[in-house]
């Protein structure tokens, strides 16, 4: 597979320009990855891909064929695929990492190696999304102190010693989010933060010893039941839509539509995980009007008009069809 090639970018909008400009290579076989894909379609494009690449099997089905895959990070982890080359827009050190094991992973090229190639895109809107934004910032930085001085950073770009560098950067910006801290309304009813109440929380200990005049004497300090209760599961703000990809997908909806006693129907919405894709509010609002449906009145679950659906890169925004919704 040295002639198959992985591009790794930031946003959803750039892996389907991107897609759109390499499928116009006639030689190539071009695939697209995005979370706008339902799990099910991304399962059976990585199966894809894998049938072109089979490095492993020359002898029985032929030689590799070059593919081109444009994908968001979530190629980056959990997929056990290699290509020849990797190109990785510009990101935190760690995705990095990620990508570039995702490059002649199975040392299929040996003795040469594959190559990793990292872009900084002149346009690409990260603005909203911190994580990346922030991760892109150190990791540049660090890219920065290794072009100067390659040996203190371990002669590698995502050395041991070049990703401690980068951690340390990354979270001593982000130390106050990352102690997660709490606020006088939680059950604590005071400012602290979790990362204190579960180590040596000092503040109950200073406290204990203003009213006591000594030292508490048990071993063990920390507040378990204060962190409980004041923990909170981070709260995403997406939200899911069944979309009819395949017949599978399509009876899905139909079913959901039709069923009675819709709250009992337990494996019709667990198998609809599979085939919904989650959006963001912003997303959502533009596609109720014309695009999403409930499947039942007052249910709260969401489908896809079939117009909006792409078999080539998923849920869209404008319709890719002629088909009409499904029936409700």
């Amino acid at each position: 597979n040295a002639g198959s090639a992985l591009i790794v970018v930031n946003t959803k909008t750039s892996a389907r320009e991107i897609y759109q400009q390499c499928k116009q290579i006639d030689s190539v076989k071009t695939f697209h990855l995005s979370t706008h894909m339902c799990p099910a379609h991304r399962m059976y494009v990585l199966d894809q891909i894998k049938s072109c690449l089979r490095p492993w099997d020359f002898g029985l089905y032929g030689p590799p064929k070059p593919v081109i895959c444009v994908s968001t990070q979530l190629i980056e982890a959990g997929v056990d695929i290699s290509f020849g080359s990797v190109i990785r827009y510009l990101a935190g050190l760690d995705s990095i990492a990620q990508a570039a094991g995702r490059c002649n992973r199975h040392n299929e090229q040996h003795p040469a190696l594959g190559k990793v190639y990292i872009i900084n895109p002149a346009e690409e809107n990260i603005e909203r999304l911190d994580d990346i934004r922030i991760g892109k910032e150190k990791a540049e930085r660090v890219l920065g102190e290794f072009k100067d001085n390659p040996a203190r950073l371990g002669n590698n770009r995502i050395s041991p010693e070049a990703m401690e560098q980068y951690y340390q950067y990354y979270f001593y910006q982000r130390a106050q989010e990352m102690n997660y801290p709490v606020t006088a309304n939680s059950s604590v009813r005071r400012e602290d933060n979790l990362f204190n109440l579960l180590s040596v929380n000092s503040l109950s200990v200073d406290e204990y010893k203003r009213i006591n005049e000594k030292t508490p004497e048990i071993p063990l300090r920390q507040a378990f039941m204060s962190a409980a209760k004041s923990f909170e599961v981070i709260e995403t703000v997406a939200r899911g839509i069944i979309v009819p990809y395949d017949e599978e997908g399509k009876e899905l909806i139909s079913k959901l539509c039709s069923v009675q006693e819709l709250e009992k129907q337990y494996k019709l919405i667990r198998r609809a995980q599979r085939y919904s894709v989650n959006v963001f509010p912003d997303v959502l609002n533009r596609l109720r009007e014309q695009a999403v449906r409930e499947v039942q009145k007052g249910s709260g679950i969401l489908y896809l008009d079939e117009r909006y659906y792409s078999d080539e890169f998923g849920l869209s925004e404008k319709p890719v069809k002629d088909m009409g919704f499904l029936t409700a």
